[in-house]
């Protein structure tokens, strides 16, 4: 898996590193070293200069680019992290987990803004009542769209 970031390639390996390479010269610049287990996901912050990386090791990491250094560690996953990015602005990640959830996270505090599936879930729950109304004009089929999620069934 590899992304470009003003001539650099960040690529993700099942050797638990990630590679960067100045895409002009095909030369190695360095390799980061710091998760355990194969690393499924990199990506560059839109300004270049962090790298955030996902992998089997359930945790999701964010780089200096220019040192190589670990700047921090995400937690809350419970399963392999398959899928990082960045929002256009940089200030939030995106992740998505084999745990079926997918996560918001405040990059300047490290912390998990939001779970989506809590926010489908109590979505469902406001919605439920309306699409079982038999006056509501939902067809029938699109009656079960939220059946098994929230916190009502």
């Amino acid at each position: 898996m590899s992304e470009k970031a003003i001539g650099t390639c960040a690529i993700g390996s099942d050797d638990k590193t990630i590679k960067l390479w100045d895409v002009e010269t095909g030369q190695e610049i360095r390799t980061l070293k710091g998760h355990d287990g194969p690393v499924r996901s990199v990506n560059f912050s839109p300004d270049g200069k962090t790298l955030v990386s996902g992998s089997d090791d359930k945790t999701i990491k964010l780089w200096d680019v220019e040192t190589g250094q670990e700047i921090h560690t995400l937690y809350g996953h419970n399963s392999l992290v398959r899928s990082v990015n960045f929002s256009p602005d940089g200030k939030t990640l995106v992740s998505g987990s084999w745990d079926n959830t997918i996560k918001l996270w405040k990059v300047e505090t490290d912390s998990n803004l939001l779970n989506l599936d809590a926010l489908m879930g109590r979505s469902c729950d406001w919605v439920r009542v309306y699409l079982h109304n038999p006056n509501s004009g939902v067809r029938e089929e699109d009656r079960h769209l939220c059946d098994g999620i929230g916190t009502k069934n």
